[in-house]
């Protein structure tokens, strides 16, 4: 450091000054306006609070030299522009009470940032009245003047940051900051299942590129959303999605969440919502995994679309500059409400697994190079007579020819050895007739067990393999925990207890938590000062580092808000527990047993998963494997 006091020199007394309005501007553009993606969050959500029905939102070279954003909203009359353009001036809000908004922005400063740092031009009308348009560039308006417009709004934003030179060299990639836009729009359209998105792309000038599109969706609500989420995220979120519908003292969760099969090794398909509004929140985020957390391996990750609509005043959006983050007034409440909401749904979802298993089994099928083109084949083929002479082929062969055929071609006619006569089979048929009202469960009915450890049985629309192993793993797991619930943790009293020194607030976190933690068989209790004493571990972890527990559960209350370090750790024996007392890959099963193991998996909540996440069973759909085989 050049001088002990780098801040202010006392040489002369520092004079207070009151800055001019243009540089009071550029610091709220700062804080509001962080790269092109933020002046596109804002503008957008202005059009959706104008009513519009329909946005388009054009850019160039990520957004840099160009943004553009279109809506068929109320518009603005001559008069309502230059307020517009003034800071702290909007609609939507009366200044009696900030917590009671119902909108996505309120504070009035968005708009006049945007013209301080670049060069804004905006053209609007109101249904009845004149187009108008209004500019401002660097900070400097130009009078309202007459404008041609059939409805709505258009906002132009050209050169940002031209005024702030520095903050251009802040910015990344053309193409990163495109790819950031899209996420903002997307977000956007997810709160907006029914309102339309165009987002173009319209470097080097024409017509441009459409980078995203979806049209207003109809119908009710979770209708709406589920299809505005096949737009966004893809069909396969869609199809292994749960729908969410919760209600808890005031707080109202809906949504989609994704079954555990369908993990992501990233946190990117994660979307919260509150009151309609996108948002970041840590407390919100550590309710969504701790949901899962008994379903997923730590490197992975639930996909969810969640949304939590209260009275605005149980919620504080106005704690970031962004409004990105907020604040709710029982921070409790709302994680409970999630956390129960999910776990609820995917106990309702049973045995399900994620199509996307499937799928990934067919692609594995498929030979390399084939892709999606459809095969020929010779019999599929006319032949050349047929072809320059109008040759019918002679019909199927019947049903019966077909049978008396393949007990002709039995492997038991000859005398040479075929498949059944291997030294070591590794497959076994199950020659049990199974009941037509067996097949239409929806595991079916065994059939085989291959390499001792994978039971193939059919259903009435296709087949299903499950892994002997990992299923009954999962089922013992079951067992387990309902039986720690229903009986409770037993914990283990240490002969002398464990001192364990922390800083005062670590403390008194821990011991907010004390009553949570003795539940699971963690006995904590206070030793003067900053120091908590360990005085009962839970016994099924046997001995244990108790300073290493208690600065985990530290750690994940200062990450997350809560702490499932502990219940991790008696879990994760629990798991140990259930895997050496499950099926073991090799053993022969019968099929009763086979059928057996099926029934319990259809009846047992999350038997589609083993204790890691991964499935534990394939469906195969019919039109799936013949497709396989060309014959569809």
């Amino acid at each position: 450091m050049n001088s002990p006091r780098p801040n202010i020199s006392y040489e002369q007394r520092p004079e207070i000054r009151q800055l001019d309005e243009g540089a009071i501007n550029r610091i709220a553009a700062g804080e509001v306006v962080e790269r092109p993606a933020s002046a596109v969050k804002e503008l957008v959500e202005n059009a959706v609070d104008a009513g519009a029905r329909r946005i388009e939102v054009d850019y160039a070279d990520g957004g840099k030299t160009l943004i553009r954003v279109t809506d068929d909203g109320c518009g603005m009359t001559g008069d309502d522009l230059p307020l517009a353009l003034s800071r702290h001036a909007t609609s939507k809000i009366d200044g009696s009470d900030l917590l009671d908004i119902h909108t996505f922005g309120f504070r009035g400063e968005a708009l006049p940032s945007l013209g301080a740092v670049g060069r804004l031009k905006i053209t609007s009308r109101v249904e009845g009245g004149e187009g108008v348009s209004m500019t401002v560039s660097g900070g400097r308006s130009e009078p309202v003047k007459p404008a041609a417009l059939s409805k709505g709004t258009i906002v132009e934003l050209r050169d940002l940051f031209y005024a702030t030179p520095a903050r251009l060299k802040f910015l990344r990639t053309d193409r990163a900051e495109s790819q950031a836009i899209g996420d903002v729009i997307k977000r956007l359209a997810m709160a907006e299942p029914f309102v339309g998105f165009t987002l173009r792309d319209v470097s080097g000038g024409g017509e441009g590129r459409v980078t995203f599109r979806a049209d207003p969706e109809s119908g009710d609500l979770f209708d709406a959303l589920h299809g505005r989420l096949a737009r966004v995220l893809g069909k396969e979120f869609a199809e292994n999605a749960l729908a969410i519908d919760a209600e808890r003292e005031g707080l109202h969760l809906t949504g989609y969440a994704a079954l555990p099969t369908y993990s992501r090794g990233s946190a990117v398909t994660q979307f919260l919502f509150v009151n309609g509004r996108p948002v970041k929140d840590k407390l919100l985020v550590g309710a969504l995994r701790g949901a899962y957390f008994d379903f997923l391996s730590r490197d992975r990750h639930p996909a969810a679309c969640l949304f939590i609509d209260c009275d605005p005043h149980l919620v504080d959006v106005n704690v970031h500059p962004a409004k990105s983050e907020v604040r709710f007034r029982d921070p409790g409440l709302a994680r409970g409400l999630i956390v129960s909401a999910l776990r609820h749904a995917l106990a309702e979802a049973g045995h399900r697994a994620s199509t996307t298993v499937a799928n990934a089994t067919l692609g594995a099928m498929r030979p390399e190079g084939q892709g999606d083109a459809p095969r020929s084949y010779q019999m599929d083929q006319r032949s050349l007579g047929g072809r320059l002479g109008g040759y019918t082929a002679p019909p199927r062969p019947s049903s019966e020819v077909l049978d008396q055929s393949y007990q002709w071609q039995a492997p038991e006619r000859f005398e040479t050895p075929g498949f059944a006569e291997a030294a070591h089979p590794s497959a076994r048929f199950e020659d049990v007739e199974a009941a037509p009202e067996v097949e239409a469960l929806p595991l079916g009915a065994a059939r085989a067990q291959v390499h001792e450890n994978y039971i193939i049985a059919q259903t009435e629309r296709g087949i299903v393999i499950v892994d002997q192993h990992a299923a009954h793993e999962r089922l013992v797991y079951e067992k387990l925990k309902a039986q720690m619930a229903e009986n409770g943790v037993a914990s283990q009293a240490l002969l002398i207890p464990e001192v364990v020194e922390l800083g005062a607030n670590d403390a008194q976190t821990l011991l907010e938590m004390a009553d949570d933690l003795a539940r699971l068989g963690l006995v904590i209790e206070p030793f003067g000062g900053g120091a908590i004493a360990v005085r009962e571990t839970p016994a099924i972890l046997g001995r244990v580092d108790a300073k290493a527990m208690i600065s985990d559960v530290l750690d994940e209350l200062e990450d997350l808000g809560d702490s499932l370090s502990v219940q991790a750790r008696i879990e994760a024996v629990l798991s140990r527990v259930a895997c050496h007392g499950s099926i073991r890959s090799g053993r022969r099963m019968r099929a009763e047993e086979m059928n057996a193991l099926l029934r319990e998996m259809e009846a047992t909540p999350h038997s589609g998963q083993c204790n890691h996440g991964r499935p534990t069973y394939v469906e195969l759909k019919l039109s799936d494997i013949e497709r396989l085989f060309g014959r569809t």
